[in-house]
């Protein structure tokens, strides 16, 4: 039961679709993470910290520690994706008590730790992703991100390889998180594409873009 909510709750590993967990705790602790999830990349920053706070108060209902660093590592990853400088703190305070090498894994993928032995243990969809930004084969690592049917998973794998993407990839990422309205996403990309290109008339129209979707008005 354990195994099926590990790979069920988190969607930045699996980035597949998931039957409700069986514990009723299990199921409010996934509802309130996914919720998390959307209301961060949305920009609803009250939202999204009532949604994590929900999320970890559930997962802490459990001695099992594993649910917990799903989320601690769930959130360090989104975070990283619209450039919030995280090293995933929280993850390492509780590492040792659930010594999961999938997630240790992960967190070394997330954090630019990777070396060669932990791809084996990466969930399938990474693997190649990985491999790639291992050997420095970025344009086949960006790739691997575009077949990567997770939203959320195309953002944050993107985010860690963004110093090598051109204009054209940048567009390609605007697009995706504007279609899905994840606004916070769509800021992040417009900044980084205006540190990229090299029109001033187009760097000009993004700084503009860039104040209108900041506004309140």
């Amino acid at each position: 039961m354990i195994k099926f909510f590990v790979f069920s709750i988190m969607f930045i590993l699996s980035g597949c679709s998931f039957k409700s967990p069986p514990n009723h705790f299990q199921y409010k602790t996934t509802n309130a993470f996914v919720s998390y999830k959307k209301n961060f990349l949305s920009n609803n920053a009250i939202l999204a910290k009532n949604d994590l706070k929900r999320a970890i108060q559930y997962a802490k209902t459990s001695s099992n520690l594993t649910d917990l660093a799903h989320i601690y590592l769930g959130e360090c990853a989104l975070n990283i994706s619209v450039g919030i400088k995280d090293e995933c703190e929280k993850y390492i305070t509780i590492q040792n008590l659930v010594d999961n090498p999938t997630l240790n894994s992960y967190y070394s993928l997330i954090t630019n730790q990777l070396l060669d032995e932990h791809i084996a243990n990466l969930p399938p969809k990474y693997k190649e992703f990985a491999l790639y930004k291992l050997n420095n084969q970025l344009d086949l690592a960006y790739n691997e991100t575009l077949n990567m049917q997770n939203i959320s998973s195309k953002l944050i794998a993107s985010s860690l390889i963004k110093e090598s993407l051109n204009e054209h990839q940048i567009e390609e990422i605007l697009k995706i998180s504007s279609f899905y309205g994840y606004k916070k996403s769509v800021l992040f990309w417009l900044v980084h594409l205006e540190h990229n290109t090299h029109d001033k008339h187009k760097r000009e129209n993004i700084r503009r873009k860039i104040v209108i979707l900041k506004s309140k008005n």
